[in-house]
């Protein structure tokens, strides 16, 4: 499977006068897409900071997302921060300075031309919107922060991530991990390829464990949980079946 990293910058976050909305859309998103998210990392507006995670990132991961820090202010310091890590230098683009003038127009001010400056060697991602690209150096996809924006240029670009989905199955049980926990090494040994989570819950009434299973074989997925079920009987409150990740249930 393709990995991801997501990389939430900006103070704003990290001091709680915004909740962070972008890594709970994207986990979604990568998710249904196929691909496997392996870390998120908030950060602050600092330079030196979004240096040193995006590359590390950029080196661990197949693809790598960063929200926040993008615009015409002092403390959006993403580009450069994304400049430095890389060793290049922050250029004016001449494709996105025409339609920064162009949008501004008469009433354009000299920091709105900072919309138009990225990391030397960038490429502009297009998708349907063949206007405003998404900017992106190397395998670091650069989103703004803004909740609303960041969500309408990942789906714009989305299709170029699309692998094989994760094929996912449930097993709700009424008793506790300690009584069952022999039983899930058993599954979890006989199926390998397929990654099962135990979850206690203490505010549902009907269940106390949830089950989870997720593999890009359908036919292990469902193998794993039947055997489960097998092997606990009416320990099961109920199931859900195989389907893929993202799809209605």
């Amino acid at each position: 499977m393709a990995t991801a990293g997501i990389v939430i910058i900006g103070d704003e976050i990290l001091t709680g006068k915004f909740a962070d909305e972008n890594a709970a859309f994207l986990i979604g998103e990568l998710r249904a897409l196929g691909v496997e998210l392996r870390r998120i990392v908030m950060i602050p507006d600092v330079v030196d900071d979004i240096a040193a995670t995006v590359t590390d990132m950029a080196a661990r991961f197949d693809h790598v997302f960063t929200s926040g820090g993008v615009g015409p202010t002092h403390d959006d310091l993403t580009m450069a921060g994304i400049a430095q890590g890389f060793g290049t230098r922050v250029i004016r683009e001449p494709v996105l300075e025409e339609r920064v003038r162009a949008y501004w127009g008469a009433k354009l001010a000299p920091p709105h031309l900072r919309l138009a400056e990225v990391p030397e060697g960038a490429d502009l991602v297009y998708g349907k919107d063949q206007i405003w690209p998404v900017v992106a150096y190397k395998n670091v996809y650069i989103l703004p922060g803004v909740p609303a924006l960041f969500r309408r240029k990942f789906i714009d670009i989305r299709d170029r991530f699309r692998a094989e989905p994760m094929t996912v199955a449930r097993a709700y049980l009424d008793t506790d991990e300690g009584h069952i926990a022999g039983d899930l090494d058993a599954v979890v040994a006989a199926f390998p390829s397929v990654r099962i989570g135990s979850y206690p819950r203490f505010t549902e009434r009907d269940f106390k464990v949830l089950i989870t299973f997720e593999g890009l074989s359908a036919g292990d997925v469902a193998g794993a949980l039947a055997m489960l079920i097998d092997r606990i009987g009416p320990r099961v409150v109920r199931h859900e079946p195989p389907s893929l990740a993202g799809a209605a249930p």
